[in-house]
């Protein structure tokens, strides 16, 4: 049987532009591992048909839920409705699934929004001080697009890279993360690469890596 449980808004807090923190209550029992996602619908009249997958971005170990999400207010659909909610307001959570998962040591490569999928996974090796040579390269059209900016560059130092498409930043690269990006970013091949992002992006960051020898390529779709 599926599980469905109804969870009040504990908090929101807005953390770019456009991508807010949700905090919500937890359900005795809930578990997940960091990674992992569920479908979520707001408990209001109108919406309750409306399920969009989240990726959990609190630790297993806190007594909240947390998700991080881009508001795309253009298109009037889920997104834009949880951007109006506030602390009382009601979600439905579903059941949970497996998404990316860590298998390891290795470079995150994120676009955009892509990044959530990777917050409680860091966040995991942070707390248990494994985060060792893992990397993030993270692609974003601004500066200001950049999620948890100060949080990944605590949590990773010099291993958080970022590079701006639409600007020109001081002390960011500037382009696109193509082959030659990855090639010069990166040195051995022969590790573990996860990959999240627009899927035009991921299709072709996959036929990059391939192109330059990386066999152990974990995707989210």
């Amino acid at each position: 049987m599926e599980e469905k449980h109804i969870v009040k808004i504990l908090s929101v807090e807005q953390d770019t532009h456009d991508v807010k923190r949700f905090r919500l209550e937890k359900p005795s029992g809930y578990s997940f591992i960091p990674g992992q996602a569920t479908e979520v619908t707001i408990n209001k009249e109108g919406w309750l048909d409306k399920r969009n997958p989240f990726t959990f971005t609190s630790l297993n170990a806190w007594d909240f839920l947390e998700f991080t999400i881009k508001i795309y207010d253009e298109h009037q659909d889920v997104t834009h409705q949880l951007g109006l909610l506030e602390p009382g307001d009601e979600l439905i959570l579903h059941d949970v699934w497996g998404a990316i998962q860590y298998k390891g040591e290795g470079t995150f490569i994120a676009g955009g929004a892509g990044v959530t999928p990777f917050i409680a996974i860091f966040r995991q090796l942070h707390e248990d001080k494994t985060i060792g040579a893992n990397k993030l390269l993270c692609s974003n059209k601004t500066v200001a697009d950049i999620i948890l900016k100060d949080e990944f560059t605590d949590m990773l130092g010099e291993n958080f890279i970022n590079t701006i498409t639409a600007e020109n930043a001081a002390g960011y690269d500037h382009g696109r993360i193509d082959e030659a990006y990855l090639k010069e970013k990166i040195r051995d091949f022969n590790q573990q690469f996860y990959v999240c992002g627009p899927d035009e992006m991921i299709a072709a960051i996959q036929q990059a890596l391939g192109n330059l020898g990386a066999s152990a390529i974990t995707v989210e779709l």
